[in-house]
């Protein structure tokens, strides 16, 4: 059966889209620890455990990753931003990443900030306008 984020990329569940290609997907967070943080998946793998990936997946997600990054931190007031990988919440492997103005930011007990979906939709396009100027 199709994970929730396989569905997500395949666009059969709607999503804040912040960058794709052809085997991987990005989107913000629907309960996000701050503004722009978006998860990473592969798109035709739905194991869940990040060490289970064929080792050209492995480099392929972080090397989409690291892409992403670069656009978040761009788009997104922030310091750095920061990388979780836990995988325990939806059996599909992904990536956090979470713009950061310190440690404690990083923290997934704490209360989530709420954002409209007027203001998702914004980080989302501001984020994909910079993916796409990479």
């Amino acid at each position: 059966m199709a994970t929730i984020f396989t569905k997500i990329a395949k666009g059969e569940i709607p999503s804040w889209k912040v960058a794709e290609n052809e085997d991987y997907y990005a989107f913000l967070d629907i309960s996000p620890l701050s503004q722009g943080h978006t998860l990473v998946i592969p798109k035709n793998v739905e194991d869940d455990y990040i060490f289970h990936l064929e080792p050209e997946v492995y480099e392929g997600l972080w090397a989409f990753a690291r892409k992403v990054a670069i656009a978040v931190k761009a788009a997104v007031p922030c310091q750095r931003v920061g990388v979780a990988v836990l995988g325990m919440e939806v059996p599909h492997t992904h990536i956090h990443l979470i713009p950061l103005n310190s440690e404690g930011d990083m923290d997934f007990r704490k209360k989530r900030p709420e954002f409209t979906p007027e203001q998702q939709a914004a980080t989302a396009a501001a984020i994909l306008r910079e993916y796409e100027k990479l």
